[in-house]
């Protein structure tokens, strides 16, 4: 019953430091590149004067 290969699927991903490491990086940026897209996209064209 405790065999060390019958691992939950959350604990062998929270067991990889490199993969975490990776989710680290790529999901903040991701999350703020299409927030910052959206953004640019509502943003009203400035009026000259």
């Amino acid at each position: 019953m405790n065999d060390p290969d019958n691992k939950h699927p959350i604990q062998k991903l929270m067991d990889n430091a490199w993969l975490l490491l990776a989710l680290g990086i790529l999901i903040p940026f991701l999350s703020y590149t299409v927030w910052g897209w959206i953004e640019i996209l509502l943003v009203k064209p400035a009026a000259l004067p």
